[in-house]
């Protein structure tokens, strides 16, 4: 009898189980198809990739593989292995933007390296330690034409563990210091809301402001969430993403008009990839 009532029980969980995971909705943005991408492979070299920036269309995607202190030039279309400079030794390279006509690289540990030489055979580096004491880790940084900064988000902070917040910082071009202080955090408990799902700390990936609609589109691999904020960190949307399409999501950058990209690593589940969503709003 108990063994009978033991096998309804479980039963009935697993059933709820399957019922909340269907009850997730998988919705999109105005402007986007997130379940229809166009699926480019890349090759072998870019299993790692892990941030990504237009310059200035798919045919010339910089990126960075996050363990060889390179940059690649990614032609999605090309058969033939793809250009790459040497700028900094091996490490934990996150994510990649460009500033005006500057380029920077994150690394892990929220150093930024501004590389000078691209395309060139006498590449280099400058390298922008992080100032704040503790524990850090990130992923996800973009640049502000407004603010004429770099922005960092953090995925792991010690000082955010206990507020729920995920704070970003600023890395001040003008002056080439970081802002000790954080420039905006993001509210967890209202992109939790927003996406309909349970989650205790936001981690992103990946940022990139939308050249049209002014707005902060960030992804979160671990969370699979895509969330937009205002140029302030205030949540607006959040939208959950299919593990199918987005495998890791790692990159995110944008077309002039509006067409996102978004690059997932390959990792134990796949291919890595770059998903192009046509912006039907131009």
């Amino acid at each position: 009898m108990n063994v009978r009532l033991l096998v309804l029980v479980l039963c009935l969980l697993s059933c709820n189980s399957f019922s909340d995971k269907e009850q997730k909705v998988y919705a999109s943005p105005r402007g986007y198809d997130l379940k229809e991408p166009v699926r480019y492979r890349v090759r072998e070299s870019m299993q790692e990739i892990s941030g990504i920036e237009l310059f200035p269309d798919e045919h010339n995607i910089l990126a960075v593989n996050d363990e060889e202190g390179k940059i690649y030039q990614i032609d999605v279309t090309a058969n033939k292995p793809y250009p790459s400079w040497k700028f900094a030794k091996n490490g934990d390279y996150e994510d990649i933007c460009h500033a005006d006509s500057t380029w920077f690289v994150l690394k892990s540990n929220g150093a930024l390296y501004e590389v000078y030489g691209l395309f060139t055979d006498s590449v280099g580096s400058t390298h922008y330690k992080f100032p704040k004491a503790g524990k850090h880790e990130f992923e996800t940084t973009y640049y502000d034409p407004q603010l004429h900064s770099i922005v960092l988000i953090a995925k792991n902070n010690e000082a955010d563990k206990k507020s729920g917040h995920t704070s970003a910082y600023r890395f001040n071009l003008a002056t080439r210091d970081y802002d000790t202080a954080a420039l905006y955090h993001l509210d967890s408990r209202e992109i939790a809301r927003l996406a309909g799902t349970d989650m205790r700390f936001f981690k992103p990936s990946a940022a990139a402001i939308h050249p049209i609609e002014k707005r902060l589109y960030i992804v979160a691999s671990v969370n699979s969430l895509l969330v937009i904020a205002d140029l302030q960190g205030h949540v607006q949307e959040a939208y959950n993403l299919k593990h199918r399409l987005f495998l890791q999501p790692e990159g995110l950058a944008f077309a002039a008009n509006g067409d996102m990209y978004i690059s997932n690593e390959g990792g134990y589940d796949g291919t890595a990839n770059i998903l192009k969503f046509t912006y039907q709003l131009k």
